[in-house]
Parts: C-alpha cells; structure tokens; sequence
C-alpha cells in the first residue's frame, strides 16, 4: 500500500524489512525524476519528491514494489557487500551486559563477533546504523539513565539490535567495545559506511 505523507512525500507500506531494502535498492538504482530523498525503515520506504508528478511518482511505486514483492516470494536473494569492523573489547558496559546475560564477558565477545548481521535502516542520527541479527542472548535493555555524550566509534547493543556511535552524542545503548573504524564521513561519498541490507561482521581486534 502506498500512502501520501505531506503535501511532498509518498510512504510505500512493504510489511517487511527484506521487501523495504529490495524498493530502496531498486528506487537508487533508477531514481525517479523529482525524488529528493529516499528512507527506508523496517517496513517502510519514504519517498520525498517536491518536484515530481505525485501520480506518476505513485503508479512507479506501485510498480517496483510489486516487482520486488514478487523477487521475495521467488525466493531470490541480494548480493549485498560486507564490511568486517575491528573492535576493542573494553566497552564500560561489557560486564553488566554479560551480567544480564548470565554469561562470562568472553563469550559477549564470541556471540558479538560470532554473528554476520544485516544493516536494517538508518536513523537517530546521520550514519547511525540499527544492525539487525544480533544474538538474542545479548539483547539486553537500554541505560535507564542516558549518557550525555557518548564517544565515536562506540560499539553498542540495545534490544535486538547492535551499533556503532558514527558520532560522538548522547546515548542510552550498552557500550562494549570501540572501532577505530570511521562510519561517518561528511566529506565522503557516500558520507555513509553503512547501506541498509549491508552485511556487517565484527571481529575482536
């Protein structure tokens, strides 16, 4: 389904994450005339166009989603690249994240970097990445108290998903370990190390 969001936007309705990395990838590919931004999330895809035909922006929505949704139920899968991020270990949450786990620290390690997870969406702040397939044994809570400044490059868990701060900021999600690895460049291009469908591996440096 494919709803009007403001007076300059159209929100393609996936009903999953797969499908919602199948449209952003095709809509990149062949980016419709008039399309200012395109942001996926685990079931959406907004699509900002101020200077396009909302109609003829929709029937082309309307198209690749379908194209795509039936790539899903075909069963064909995305080539998507990998980035292997070196972590230091040392993070100040380590030990209650294993405390919550019931495990020893070590193994935190092991379950963290024993994974390949899947870059979901984008969001929170530039570059920062929600990381999809972390172990379950690691989700644990967010911080009741968030911390005011969080150092770039701290790898994190919260919930379902893990991360790394592209930016030194505010932040509630257990940090257990560290990257020297820059994932937000604004002179880059993309500024972006992450994609969402992106594959993302972590390995104790």
């Amino acid at each position: 389904m494919i709803r009007t969001a403001g007076e300059h936007a159209l929100l393609v309705e996936t009903g999953s994450l797969e499908l919602s990395h199948r449209v952003d990838a095709a809509l990149r590919a062949r980016r419709p005339e008039g399309v200012a931004e395109i942001v996926p999330g685990p079931e959406t895809v907004l699509v900002v166009a101020p200077g396009a035909d909302q109609a003829g922006l929709r029937a082309r929505l309307e198209e690749v989603t379908r194209r795509e949704r039936d790539q899903v139920v075909a069963g064909a899968g995305e080539d998507h690249p990998l980035v292997t991020i070196p972590v230091v270990y040392d993070g100040a949450d380590l030990d209650s994240v294993a405390e919550l786990a019931g495990i020893p620290a070590g193994e935190v390690v092991a379950r963290h970097t024993g994974r390949e997870l899947v870059v979901g969406w984008l969001g929170f702040a530039p570059g920062f990445a929600y990381l999809t397939g972390l172990d379950p044994v690691l989700e644990t809570p967010r911080l009741d108290t968030p911390r005011t400044s969080v150092p770039a490059g701290s790898v994190a868990v919260a919930g379902p998903y893990s991360a790394v701060y592209p930016a030194a900021s505010p932040g509630g999600w257990r940090l257990i370990g560290r990257t020297a690895v820059r994932v937000w460049d604004v002179a880059g291009d993309p500024p972006s190390l992450f994609r969402p469908g992106m594959r993302v591996r972590f390995e104790a440096a």
